[in-house]
């Protein structure tokens, strides 16, 4: 695959919410408006880059069998890093918002996946493109989600009244029900278009080969020796 395919792909195809559906814990509690899911990504996508960068230069240094212990020590490095920046210079109200969800991003599902599937078999350079892809996907996806549930809530984007009349707020959007409802409408949506886009080609919509969770290797660590 091309440096550009291996940055598009976090974009759309294989978008780390909207298709591997991976981080739904901060994703459905961090976007209850579009700014908090852009800090919330902004955050993810500095550990992302720096963690796969970081594995992508020492994997042939650690061992096999203690490789998911030194991501970790790695991916909870970069998080240290950006919690404290984010302590000094990030608006308190979203230091609040967001709160233990910063620190998490060390468990964080799309952080740990993509250093062990994909910066630890790859060069520092499509580590780096994968990461910034994968970043930006999901950086998008949160903000996107963010804007729709504070859109349908009281008519603010960003916090900003578009719509001084709306009055009253729609407070289902702002609880996860409410987030899972407009997620599976996005998922919707994104399934729709890929069908739609899969037909004109004269194909059919085939869940990629290498999104499969038979040959993901993460859920297997506990039983090796």
């Amino acid at each position: 695959m091309g440096i550009v395919k291996e940055f598009t792909k976090g974009i759309w195809k294989e978008n780390p919410v909207l298709v591997l559906l991976l981080g739904m814990c901060p994703v459905l509690a961090c976007t209850s408006n579009a700014q908090n899911g852009l800090g919330l990504g902004l955050a993810t996508s500095f550990v992302l880059i720096g963690s796969n960068l970081v594995i992508s230069i020492i994997k042939k240094l650690i061992p096999k069998k203690v490789r998911i212990p030194c991501y970790i020590i790695v991916i909870g490095t970069f998080v240290t890093i950006v919690d404290l920046l984010m302590q000094a210079y990030a608006p308190p109200e979203l230091n609040k918002a967001l709160g233990i969800f910063i620190p998490l991003i060390v468990v964080n599902c799309i952080v740990l996946g993509r250093a062990e599937a994909f910066a630890s078999k790859n060069s520092v350079l499509r580590s780096i493109v994968d990461a910034i892809g994968m970043g930006i996907g999901f950086t998008l996806a949160l903000v996107a989600l963010g804007l729709a549930r504070e859109f349908l809530m009281g008519g603010t984007l960003f916090t900003i009244k578009f719509i001084p009349g709306w009055t009253r707020e729609f407070m289902l959007t702002n609880f996860a029900p409410g987030a899972f409802i407009i997620l599976g409408l996005f998922l919707a949506g994104m399934n729709y278009l890929n069908m739609k886009r899969a037909r004109k080609k004269g194909k059919k919509n085939i869940t990629p080969l290498q999104l499969s969770c038979r040959i993901c290797n993460i859920c297997k660590l506990s039983t090796e020796d």
